[in-house]
């Protein structure tokens, strides 16, 4: 790791707080640490992969039900610990999309391992969410009538169907198809079906659309 990322520490406990910021700033990482659940969510976070160290008890609201809160949100990938573990919890923790879930008094081994797997899933995941982005800008620049045309190719159907289906000749369905190719990036037909199953673009019936190119 390095130092493009960041680690949020969520105790109530000054102690456990300035002992955690101390042992990441051994290694090279920054942390901001807080003292309550809300001031978490009022504070200024940067935007880079991070790791949510976060206490269950809190003196506003408990970690599990802040945790809930930022759901919606988004939010890095947290690792619980707690001076008061139980099983209930950690299963509800993990169940909810906690990473791990650390009983003190934990190792710096094993408090440094869990930050090590969050701040890489968070990488990961900002990956995704970038590369989904970056299509659902693409798929907008399509024309309206380029985006009839998505769905139809990505089905398998031939060019004449799509074009019969759209109402138009094959030779401007033919345009529209290479300009949907070149404006989603797309390299060949099986990566813009991949394209569009991210995308979760609806398929057409091309068992239909043969049925009714015999008729």
């Amino acid at each position: 790791m390095n130092e493009d990322c960041i680690v949020f520490v969520v105790d109530d406990d000054l102690r456990i707080r300035e002992a955690l910021v101390e042992l990441l700033a051994s290694y090279g990482i920054p942390a901001m640490a807080f003292g309550s659940g809300g001031e978490y969510m009022h504070a200024d976070k940067p935007d880079m992969p991070a790791c949510l160290l976060l206490d269950v008890e809190l003196p506003d609201i408990s970690g599990l039900d802040l945790q809930r809160r930022i759901a919606e949100h988004g939010h890095p990938p947290i690792v619980f610990i707690t001076g008061h573990g139980d099983i209930p919890s950690s299963v509800r923790a993990i169940k909810n999309g906690a990473l791990d879930f650390l009983t003190k008094p934990f190792s710096d081994a094993d408090v440094m391992n869990a930050i090590r797997s969050a701040i890489l899933q968070d990488r990961a995941d900002r990956t995704v969410r970038n590369e989904m982005s970056l299509l659902k800008r693409r798929y907008l620049d399509l024309t309206p009538r380029e985006r009839d045309v998505l769905p139809l190719v990505v089905s398998g159907l031939l060019n004449k169907q799509a074009a019969a289906q759209l109402g138009i000749s094959e030779v401007t369905l033919q345009i529209h198809r290479r300009n949907v190719m070149q404006k989603m990036a797309a390299t060949s037909l099986a990566d813009l079906v991949r394209i569009a199953q991210r995308l979760e673009i609806p398929l057409t019936d091309s068992r239909r659309a043969e049925e009714s190119d015999r008729a």
